[in-house]
């Protein structure tokens, strides 16, 4: 994953909760701390999110966005 945003905390999805459009995605980072994100039903199915599931949330500015590793060993993601 190669994105421009310097603001990449990792951790793990908690809870996601689901609404007509949107979806709520709380992951909760190392030391305990807890971000929420909220992204579309489509991101979620599209990226694979499911609770337990290992991610990133990328802050820039004032989104918060959620990648998880694309699998390539170069890649920046480490795996």
């Amino acid at each position: 994953m190669q994105i421009s945003a310097r603001n990449k905390l990792s951790g793990k999805i908690k809870k996601i909760t689901a609404g007509p459009i949107n979806a709520e995605v709380i992951i909760t980072l190392a030391g305990g701390a807890e971000i929420v994100s909220v992204i579309t039903k489509q991101s979620v199915k599209t990226l694979g999110l499911k609770k337990g599931l290992e991610v990133r949330a990328v802050i820039k500015s004032s989104d918060v966005l959620v990648g998880v590793c694309c699998g390539n060993e170069s890649c920046e993601c480490g795996k």
